[in-house]
């Protein structure tokens, strides 16, 4: 069963097709990757999806819903969150206070009652805490929680992000580039913390360029190339696609490694 589909999406900038007709199915529980060469729309389609776009034409449905050009809080609301590329981090904050604020679509009181300082404030602030915890742990940054956002190595700001958005109980996550400047060690916990956040039950959009990372992990890949779509599969099947090698994923395509 798909949760996410994408019917003949597509965006013009000024007269310039970014996304051309692009039609995908995501089935729940999975690892869904979207790759192709550098200006090949991954983002601006990670853009539609997520409501920063309005598309020209098509459809975004989530669970059945047409959601196409809903804004990035409706779209929170029914379950979809996202990860940016470049990191979109509260320095002055704690590693605890930037995953709260993911927490925002479960809060229910309003400044009255904050002001007033009622029992359900004290109740719900606690909630969100623990739940921000709960997300902390799950990509290993639980001891972290009172550090400053900005005293944490890059690769533990990549795993804040996806706290912090995991802080929203979606049902679909997507990931912009997780493991964009990460070193090995640091893809390597990348690999185990995906894995188990598919594994809860959340199903996983994943656009990435680390593709040891995207053949070892995706149970499906979409490729894109020039704004449309090139081919769709599994990495055995995209791997060895001519079309795929030629323009992406280079001569060394059989170890895994991208040339682009």
């Amino acid at each position: 069963m798909s949760v996410l589909q994408i019917e003949r999406l597509s965006i013009a900038f000024g007269g310039v097709r970014a996304i051309d007709d692009v039609n995908l199915t995501v089935p729940k529980g999975c690892v869904f990757s979207i790759i192709g060469p550098n200006g090949a729309g991954k983002t601006t389609l990670f853009n539609l999806i997520s409501g920063v776009y309005r598309p020209t034409q098509g459809q975004v449905l989530l669970d059945g819903t047409d959601v196409s050009g809903f804004a990035p809080d409706r779209l929170a609301r029914r379950g979809l969150s996202r990860t940016f590329q470049n990191l979109q981090i509260f320095f002055r904050l704690s590693a605890l206070e930037n995953v709260m604020v993911g927490r925002n679509r479960h809060e229910t009181t309003n400044v009255i009652q904050d002001l007033l300082r009622l029992p359900s404030v004290w109740r719900q602030n606690r909630a969100t805490r623990e739940a921000a915890m709960a997300a902390l742990a799950r990509v290993g940054l639980a001891a972290d929680a009172d550090k400053s956002a900005a005293s944490l190595p890059y690769g533990a700001m990549k795993r804040l992000e996806i706290a912090r958005a995991l802080a929203s109980e979606p049902q679909v996550l997507l990931l912009d580039e997780p493991a964009a400047g990460c070193n090995p060690v640091e893809t390597e916990e990348l690999d185990d913390i995906i894995r188990a956040i598919v594994d809860d039950g959340v199903t996983v959009v994943l656009v990435e360029h680390d593709m040891r990372l995207v053949m070892n992990i995706s149970d499906r890949i979409h490729v894109l190339a020039n704004g449309r779509t090139l081919t769709e599969g599994t990495a055995a099947e995209v791997r060895a696609n001519p079309a795929v090698v030629e323009a992406y994923l280079g001569t060394h395509n059989a170890r895994g490694r991208a040339v682009a």
